[in-house]
């Protein structure tokens, strides 16, 4: 058995798991189960969202460990799932190892969603959200716009590199701007409606299930993590939107 193999290797199908928006007990449980799978029972995984530490033990005591950090996190159920079958299929099958990681880098270069299709979805998304918070169709007209910009301000600013932090403060505040001029030329009545179904394209749904099931599943540390990460979003959705609505009040006194 190549320990130093089956490790590294591992690593990437957790590591895929992780990137990807996996919860932290299903990425710890799929790596343990690959080294039980390859007769390792000593295989110890501890995972927290930017990073995966595993170690084994060789034959003669030795131990074998293994680190990988994580710089960025995306959600990709569709990833998810089909690593989620490499898993099963690792398990069951016990392929070689090259063939795991071939597997895991045809996984990870699935392609996505186009970026005109994205734009097209978050302009949906506020549509749709202005509609459901008892918005008029003109309102959701106007979100549609909104919805859009924060995805055409998402990919700007990520070309840049910048803090998802600051990226979101300036996508709120540009959907917060555009609304007020909507209402403002009279192509749309409520102001708050049509924020509310731009902005929900950035909430962190998904991140606050996450932590939630993080601690229910005992992951106290990763639970954490991602509950101040889900708040510093929602802060920065907050300011964002927040400057656009007194800016006019201190330029003008509107």
């Amino acid at each position: 058995m190549n320990y130093d193999e089956l490790v590294n290797t591992t690593m990437e199908v957790g590591y895929l798991l992780l990137s990807n928006g996996a919860e932290i007990y299903r990425v710890e449980d799929s790596m343990r189960r690959i080294f039980r799978a390859y007769g390792v029972e000593t295989g110890d995984v501890f995972v927290i969202p930017t990073c995966i530490f595993a170690t084994v033990e060789t034959g003669r005591g030795k131990p074998v460990t293994g680190f990988k950090r994580l710089y960025a996190r995306v959600t990709n159920l569709d990833k998810v799932e089909r690593a989620n079958d490499l898993c099963r299929i690792v398990c069951y099958q016990k392929p070689d190892f090259q063939t795991v990681r071939e597997e895991v880098r045809s996984i990870d270069q699935r392609p996505v969603y186009g970026f005109w299709t994205q734009v097209a979805a978050y302009a949906l998304i506020a549509f749709s959200f202005t509609l459901f918070y008892s918005g008029s169709f003109a309102d959701a007209c106007c979100a549609l716009v909104c919805g859009a910009a924060v995805r055409l301000v998402i990919d700007f600013m990520g070309r840049f590199s910048t803090n998802s932090f600051f990226m979101n403060i300036a996508a709120s505040c540009v959907a917060a701007t555009l609304a007020l001029l909507a209402v403002q030329f009279g192509f749309g009545a409520n102001t708050d409606k049509i924020i509310i179904g731009a902005l929900m394209n950035l909430v962190p749904g998904i991140v606050i299930t996450s932590f939630m099931r993080d601690v229910i599943a005992g992951d106290l540390i990763a639970g954490l993590i991602r509950f101040v990460e889900s708040l510093l979003v929602a802060t920065a959705i907050a300011i964002g939107a927040g400057v656009a609505l007194l800016a006019p009040r201190l330029i003008w006194g509107v």
